[in-house]
């Protein structure tokens, strides 16, 4: 069993939790089924692929290579300790549409991208937010997409790095990963990756809730010290006390995740969400998932009505 610590804006103590007072908002969330979108097009000529078959993402549980089931925190650092509770998590369904299978070249990284510019512009609104400008993404892939990054061996690690904006200045997303087995459930209470707890048991999943000047915040994969009955590792934007404050992610917009080459920064393949749903407080962006022998990464864009522990709860974490 692990116990969560609820988040502050300093440091989280878990003899010492605080607790700030927000303002509701009046957009009220519903438990009703997220509609079926429509995919978009690779925008860049960077992108190769060949033409796929579609198929049927398989739920959490598959392990065939598809399926799946968060704000910048600044100064926030890991709790010493674990034992501190969150409230349970509320019940959702995970909704997924059909997915388009498709086969890049197993090299992985295209070295003839040019270095990736180190500035980013932030603006603060009306509302109070602070909104980041995109960094480039040069190789968009579609919901619904999958494509090899790596043969597994060879491919040693990679960065896996999230923004987004809000509209709401209350939306305080954070990032969690979970590392999944064969079952598509974690080995042990543990196994994933969060404000509070920033490195797997075995040291290959590290989260870096700072980020970058580009990123809000910024996962790595060391697949040299990742365990093999991991079989997949899941990413997931959360609004933190979005049933408490009544926020949703029709307040959140700009949400990409992009792969990196850990070594150069160069980009490898990105996806940017284009569905923001009422309904949702949790978003599956993507997932990293060992196919055969070939590493490859599908774009999920889909999302929950539920909190961080509905999240854990779903994926087999114990926080009771």
């Amino acid at each position: 069993m692990i116990n969560i610590p609820t988040k502050t804006s300093g440091s989280l103590n878990s003899d010492n939790i605080l607790s700030i007072n927000h303002t509701r908002v009046q957009n009220a969330l519903t438990r009703q089924d997220l509609a079926t979108v429509n995919r978009g097009t690779c925008q860049s000529p960077d992108c190769r692929r060949s033409a796929g078959s579609t198929q049927q993402m398989p739920g959490p549980g598959s392990n065939n290579g598809s399926g799946s089931p968060a704000f910048r925190h600044g100064s926030t650092q890991q709790a010493s300790g674990s034992n501190v509770r969150i409230g349970s998590g509320s019940p959702g369904t995970l909704h997924t549409s059909g997915t388009q299978q498709q086969t890049i070249h197993n090299a992985g990284y295209n070295t003839a991208q040019p270095a990736m510019s180190r500035t980013t512009v932030a603006n603060t609104t009306s509302a109070g937010t602070t909104v980041r400008r995109k960094p480039p993404l040069r190789c968009l892939i579609q919901k619904g997409q999958k494509q090899s990054i790596g043969t597994a061996g060879q491919l040693k690690s990679i960065k896996i790095a999230m923004g987004w904006n809000t509209s709401n200045p209350q939306c305080d997303i954070d990032l969690s990963a979970y590392l999944l087995d064969s079952s598509g459930r974690v080995p042990g209470d543990d196994w994933f990756v969060f404000y509070s707890q920033t490195i797997s048991p075995d040291g290959s999943v590290s989260l870096d809730v700072n980020g970058s000047l580009e990123d809000r915040e910024i996962v790595t994969v060391d697949f040299t010290k990742l365990k093999p009955h991991i079989r997949k590792i899941v990413f997931v934007l959360t609004i933190n006390e979005a049933f408490t404050r009544r926020l949703n992610f029709s307040m959140v917009s700009d949400a990409y995740i992009r792969l990196l080459d850990p070594e150069t920064d160069r980009e490898i393949l990105s996806f940017l969400l284009t569905d923001y749903y009422a309904n949702v407080t949790s978003m599956m962006l993507g997932e990293v998932y060992l196919y055969n022998d070939t590493w490859k990464f599908n774009a999920i864009g889909n999302g929950v009505a539920r909190d961080l522990a509905g999240l854990c709860e779903l994926y087999g974490v114990n926080t009771n």
